[in-house]
């Protein structure tokens, strides 16, 4: 089934000085504009496009994309005001309104905002809405597991850490205690399931996983190769010393020098960490 707000592959059947004209099945044709044509799209052809609405409710079909879909929540700048409400760049030529009723406080040209994406049931445009708690349920049934890697938006900060949206459906918790780099507000992020408790509510954190090792890894060298091969930090360094450094937990870090140490790329001496010859220049 085609669908608005979605990417779909298209057949061109014909083109014409407006563009090309899809075959959009029970939607009936679709005009991809001419601005937006693939070089030497012929009819018979596949296309991939994204559809939306024009202002004059019709079906338009775009190369462009956008920066979320609907069901997904984005941090998005604000670029006009009008007298119908609020409308944010989200990638195409046609800018997403967010309605005066809903905006959770009203909006001001410039700014960023996170926003959630949806269909408006009257007229099957897509808008957005500030209005963010509304469309995350904590009740809603999830199958999350410890260690799983999931997307994030730092979406509030609490007296324990940061609020953030799991996978654009639940709300998680990183702990400001556990949290060893700067965070902004409508961030995107990579993170993990810490725990799943007896209520439902979930804990994150953003150590674990190989890619969470080797980013870690490379940060070690990094800043190895910066101080001439040595740096006075080892396992029996301050936490607060290791944070300031690396941006990661004592723990990590001594993960991560050992993860070095057994690749043979750094020595742990008394003093600190030294970087083997064969890794001075990234080899």
């Amino acid at each position: 089934m085609i669908e608005i707000g979605q990417y779909h592959s298209l057949v061109v059947q014909r083109l014409d000085d407006s563009g090309a004209w899809l075959d959009g099945d029970e939607l009936g044709e679709i005009l991809l504009p001419k601005r937006h044509l693939p070089d030497d799209l012929a009819p018979g052809e596949s296309v991939r496009v994204f559809l939306y609405l024009d202002t004059a409710g019709h079906t338009v079909a775009t190369t462009q994309h956008p920066k979320a879909l609907p069901g997904q929540f984005a941090y998005l700048q604000a670029v006009d005001n009008t007298h119908v409400g609020t409308f944010l760049d989200w990638g195409l030529d046609k800018d997403l309104l967010v309605p005066f009723a809903e905006q959770h406080r009203p909006m001001s040209v410039d700014k960023h905002y996170l926003v959630y994406l949806y269909l408006d049931k009257l007229d099957g445009r897509i808008v957005a809405s500030s209005r963010i708690e509304r469309f995350l349920d904590d009740n809603r049934p999830h199958q999350y597991r410890v260690g799983q890697a999931v997307d994030l938006i730092i979406a509030n900060s609490t007296d324990l850490g940061y609020k953030a949206i799991i996978n654009h459906g639940h709300w998680g918790v990183l702990y400001e205690n556990e949290v060893f780099e700067r965070l902004s507000f409508g961030q995107s992020i990579r993170g993990y399931i810490k725990r799943v408790r007896t209520d439902g509510k979930i804990d994150l954190t953003l150590q674990g996983g190989q890619e969470t090792r080797d980013r870690y890894a490379e940060t070690i060298l990094a800043q190895l190769r910066q101080s001439d091969g040595f740096l006075a930090v080892h396992d029996k360094s301050p936490p607060e010393l290791i944070s300031k450094l690396f941006g990661m937990s004592k723990k990590a870090y001594k993960k991560a020098i050992g993860g070095l140490y057994r690749q043979r790329l750094i020595r742990i001496e008394d003093d600190g960490i030294y970087l083997n010859d064969d890794s001075a220049n990234g080899d």
